[in-house]
């Protein structure tokens, strides 16, 4: 279900029929079955009820939406699929006033969604491939840290090791 080029909203609306799918299809695409703390990548993870994780070495609670567009909205994930399935097929910009319509939600609602959702495609627009316009697939960009974070905790680690093998040659 994760690289499916939907055709039409009743497709993604069968694929995602309701919340807990697309929670599971989220987890796929973020952890890939390894759930990781965005407090701290090394932290052991304890699972909780309702779909939320705890992290031992901060305490605190997260799920699978914290840190990415979805960050502390209300609105159900299916309808965050079918405003993102909208916005990027269609060819013309969007109005926050038809996309409130197409989704039953109220205009400031459906404003806060583009503008989130457009955010997103700015940050990440040389990683979408071109002819892959749902952004809900795992070629495309990633829903954790930015490249660029995991880069430099690479270089420090290496760093770390390369000065505790010379201290171990001494």
């Amino acid at each position: 279900m994760v690289n499916i080029d939907f055709k039409s909203a009743i497709e993604l609306l069968q694929a995602f029929p309701d919340e807990q799918c697309c929670i599971e299809h989220l987890e796929e695409l973020r952890w890939e079955g390894f759930v990781t703390s965005p407090f701290d990548p090394t932290s052991k993870i304890y699972v909780c009820l309702d779909n939320r994780y705890r992290c031992k070495n901060s305490g605190k609670y997260f799920n699978v939406k914290t840190g990415t567009i979805f960050h502390n909205s209300k609105v159900a994930l299916q309808k965050w699929f079918l405003a993102i399935w909208i916005i990027t097929s269609t060819r013309n910009k969007i109005t926050s006033v038809k996309l409130s319509k197409e989704l039953n939600i109220t205009q400031k609602t459906a404003w806060y969604m583009i503008q989130r959702i457009s955010s997103y495609y700015k940050t990440e627009k040389e990683n979408i491939p071109q002819e892959s316009k749902w952004p809900l697939q795992k070629n495309s960009a990633s829903f954790n840290k930015p490249i660029e974070k995991i880069e430099v905790e690479v270089d420090k680690n290496r760093l770390q090791l390369l000065e505790w093998l010379q201290i171990l040659k001494k």
